[in-house]
């Protein structure tokens, strides 16, 4: 189990440029669609909870996921597998940067990815729209959060703690209607 829980999130963390929100579609797939380790809507429920921690997003998915499949030893085989390869990348990059960040063609191709990942970001956001059944009767909650955040500079601190405060007086609600 360890073995393949490195190997799982090694090419996670391999094989996505772009950083922690772009490996949502891969670990999604990895995880839940070709390892059947979680259900979708845990796999949802780890992606709140990662999101909501301190810390990289990657590795604290790696923690969580690792520590349901196989404890502590799960914990450290994820996280390893998942930060190894970009480690060792970064490094690289950062040792020999100076050689060819004025190539145009390097230049090109980094302004070519951003596409990409916005796509790839994109993507798991309507999935888990999806997956958290928003509808357009309820659409309009993510749409504030999202333009109180870039329109007014409010920060997302107190729109999580809104929307808390909002899901208890709802969930109150609904119980006793």
């Amino acid at each position: 189990m360890y073995g393949k829980l490195f190997v799982s999130f090694w090419k996670i963390g391999t094989f996505t440029i772009g950083g922690g929100y772009v490996m949502i579609p891969i670990m999604e797939q990895e995880i839940v669609d070709r390892r059947g380790w979680l259900s979708r809507e845990e796999f949802m429920d780890y992606l709140s909870l990662s999101q909501a921690m301190p810390g990289i997003f990657a590795v604290n998915m790696a923690t969580c996921i690792g520590r349901k499949l196989g404890g502590i030893w799960g914990v450290v085989c994820a996280i390893a597998g998942n930060v190894l390869m970009p480690i060792a990348l970064i490094l690289m990059l950062a040792m020999f940067f100076r050689y060819f960040r004025d190539n145009v063609i390097v230049e090109r191709v980094f302004m070519g990815l951003r596409p990409a990942v916005v796509a790839l970001i994109a993507a798991p956001v309507f999935r888990m729209a999806k997956s958290a059944k928003i509808s357009w009767s309820n659409f309009w909650i993510p749409l504030v959060a999202a333009l109180l955040i870039w329109l007014f500079g409010v920060s997302p601190v107190w729109v999580i703690v809104a929307a808390m405060a909002g899901g208890l007086v709802w969930g109150r609600v609904k119980v006793k209607g």
